[in-house]
């Protein structure tokens, strides 16, 4: 177990170690979840993606450009898991 120190101003500084563990980098975000009984929950704060990030996402990956028809005809067959 770790234990952590609270300044007189009510901060507290993660160890290196522990950062590592969460996977966190200097610069990124933490959540903390207070839970009923006293205790808290901690993880790496990730960012929920938005539309805007998801729709450029494969911008210039291809050369092709699908019309309407195929990308409609290439979702159809992957429902019915044909290919």
């Amino acid at each position: 177990m770790t234990t952590l120190t609270v300044t007189t101003r009510g901060q507290v500084t993660f160890r290196k170690d522990v950062l590592h563990h969460l996977g966190i980098h200097p610069g990124e975000k933490i959540e903390l979840d207070m839970l009923p009984d006293g205790r808290v929950s901690l993880k790496a704060a990730r960012p929920a993606g938005t539309i805007d990030g998801f729709v450029g996402l494969l911008a210039g990956k291809t050369r092709k450009v699908a019309s309407l028809e195929e990308i409609d005809a290439a979702a159809s067959s992957g429902w019915a898991r044909r290919e």
